[in-house]
């Protein structure tokens, strides 16, 4: 198992496109985030109302809400992509049976995929902080304020809530790899539904229709983005809102991440995987 751990976690760091896609997600969350934000204050006049709003959404106290926004749509499309090229290039290059002909089983080598799947959207996770952080202190100290830091405990639990998160849609996407073997359909399917069916499930759908608006409480998205908005993240990004409660929206992440992982299995366990 160890053996099937390492080896994986190996071949994710040496892959360019997944140090690419970590760029990607660090400049999506400071632009979005940081950048936009600043820049909006700047372009505004002097006492507008939009203006202290603009640069108090960037001050340090705002970290983990800033740090995890993403994290429901765009940041997570990028997980979504991570989770088929682990899983999915196996498929494009025929390499499946050259790793499961030296021994380990199918469900070994899956589990040590999911292992760097997991040190992957820590990574990525705690990349958002820390870039954040930074972002947030030169801000603050570029305009004289003061840098009042969120406690230690509501930075861990962000980090482990944003790890959730980004965790879900990785497996998510090793999940469309394996059900469609391959590549290019799985973040072509996981893109459209992250970056357009749940939106427009979100903001179109659901205000006018009773049942879609049920529906969407028992999805992964509003969940994920519930448990983003309850630990700070702006109503104003895509797919921020409180819908459903903080402990809902924990075990309903939680549960299609163990969904997810479980169906993943199954597939890779039950059929050919030429």
């Amino acid at each position: 198992m160890w053996g099937s751990c390492t080896a994986e976690l190996t071949k994710l760091v040496r892959r360019p496109a997944n140090w690419f896609m970590l760029g990607i997600a660090v400049m999506l969350g400071l632009s979005f985030t940081y950048l936009l934000p600043l820049a909006g204050a700047a372009g505004s006049s002097s006492g507008a109302p939009g203006t202290d709003r603009g640069l108090a959404a960037t001050m340090p106290e705002n970290l983990v809400g800033n740090s995890i926004g993403g994290l429901p749509v765009f940041l997570g499309a990028i997980m979504l992509v991570i989770g088929v090229l682990t899983v999915g290039t196996e498929y494009g290059w025929s390499t499946w049976k050259t790793v499961l002909t030296q021994g380990p089983s199918r469900l070994t080598v899956y589990s040590g995929k999911l292992f760097a799947l997991a040190v992957a959207t820590l990574a990525v996770v705690l990349t958002s902080f820390a870039t954040g952080a930074i972002t947030s202190a030169v801000i603050a100290s570029s305009e004289g304020e003061p840098m009042n830091w969120p406690a230690a405990g509501e930075i861990v639990t962000g980090i482990g809530a944003g790890w959730l998160i980004a965790m879900t849609w990785a497996v998510f996407g090793a999940a469309l790899a394996i059900a469609m073997r391959g590549v290019a359909l799985p973040i072509g399917l996981g893109l459209v539904w992250l970056l357009v069916i749940q939106n427009l499930l979100f903001g179109v759908a659901a205000p006018l229709l009773s049942w879609v608006n049920t529906l969407q409480l028992a999805l992964p998205g509003a969940n994920a983005g519930s448990l983003a908005a309850s630990l700070g993240a702006s109503g104003a990004t895509p797919g921020i809102g409180e819908l459903v409660g903080v402990s809902q929206a924990t075990l309903v992440v939680a549960a299609y991440l163990v969904v997810f992982a479980g169906l993943g299995g199954w597939l890779l366990r039950r059929r050919d995987v030429l």
